[in-house]
């Protein structure tokens, strides 16, 4: 039966009268069943690493929304912890890691073999989630790409320009291009395990591709993708792949072949004309509603979102966000738009 459900379809290529549609970031603090499960938790990272009730938020936009696809409850920067890095959040600051940016600090991290004693929390949800998904309800593994996880790691922190992570490519490439190494081995890893516990399909997030420029852009941002990808199909060539080199541009052209992804997801940088245009004969792709529009709703909301799903209905599509739906969201405006591409 599962090759009957709409988001598997639409990887394979099939194009759908209606695009399957799922929310990046759909478990989360828009919503206020959400938050009661948080404190419940105590604080952001005992729920991710809490299976009854990462499953438990993970399931709750399911539930509400009817999404044909859920999202594993988890966080990018799990890995770097697995791998040894220190990590905790601030309040209203986000997270915080101990840095990467010298060669004995980058030996002191574990090996790749021992990421899954900490991971093993985020396995037991996935295996939750597989049996108590609705039968229709795609399950969506997923992982930082390493220029991302590594932004993370030289900084310590989410930086607005990803500078020291360039600073430290431009200055030690030795130690910048170890790092990637070991982020890449570690998030084929896990990933084939989420696979291995069920997930159906996965993703990778790559949320600062843009500030990769020339050469930089395929050698950090899209060669560790197809790197992932390569060693994934391998290991489980049945599992769609989603790839997401955010902020891309005119570079998202050809990225379906140079990552080997069954689907590229777009940001709201480009437009829905351009990518039937551009993208679509390449295979699926995903997106891309700005997520403002969650937050604004309104006539704006429905007319843009219709002007996306005509623009792309010639061709393989799940809808989705060009980003993340965010705190300030409306979960009546979620609903809208649901409505609107559902019941035309």
């Amino acid at each position: 039966m599962s090759t009957q459900k709409t988001i598997l379809r639409a990887l394979a290529g099939e194009t759908l009268p209606t695009p399957p549609i799922w929310m990046m970031r759909q478990a989360g603090r828009y919503l206020p069943e959400y938050k009661a499960t948080r404190a419940q938790a105590g604080d952001f990272l005992s729920l991710c690493y809490n299976p009854e009730l990462a499953a438990e938020v993970t399931l709750q936009p399911i539930r509400r929304y009817g999404f044909d696809a859920a999202i594993l409850f988890a966080d990018i920067l799990l890995l770097p912890q697995a791998l040894g890095a220190d990590l905790w959040f601030v309040t209203g600051e986000g997270p915080r890691l101990s840095t990467i940016t010298t060669s004995d600090e980058l030996k002191a991290l574990k090996p790749v073999s021992a990421i899954h004693d900490t991971l093993s929390p985020i396995y037991e949800t996935v295996k939750i989630l597989s049996r108590e998904l609705p039968s229709e309800t795609t399950l969506i593994g997923f992982a930082g790409a390493p220029w991302t996880v590594a932004t993370y790691m030289i900084a310590g922190k989410g930086t607005p320009d990803q500078g020291p992570a360039h600073a430290l490519k431009d200055a030690n490439k030795a130690v910048f291009e170890g790092l990637l190494d070991v982020i890449t081995e570690g998030t084929i890893d896990y990933l084939s395990m989420q696979i291995d516990a069920g997930a159906e399909v996965v993703k990778l997030f790559d949320s600062w591709a843009g500030s990769l420029k020339g050469d930089d852009f395929l050698n950090y941002s899209i060669k560790p993708m197809a790197r992932i990808v390569a060693a994934l199909k391998a290991k489980h060539p049945n599992t769609p792949i989603i790839a997401f080199p955010r902020g891309a541009g005119e570079k998202y052209v050809g990225l379906h072949e140079a990552i080997g992804a069954d689907c590229i997801a777009l940001d709201d940088g480009v437009t829905a004309a351009w990518a039937a245009d551009k993208m679509q004969i390449g295979g699926c792709v995903q997106g891309n509603l700005k997520s403002s529009h969650m937050v604004t709703g309104g006539d704006a909301l429905v007319s843009e979102t219709r002007r996306i799903v005509d623009a792309l209905q010639n061709g393989p599509h799940i809808f989705n966000l060009g980003h993340g739906i965010t705190p300030d969201a409306d979960p009546e405006n979620v609903q809208l738009m649901i409505d609107t591409i559902r019941n035309g």
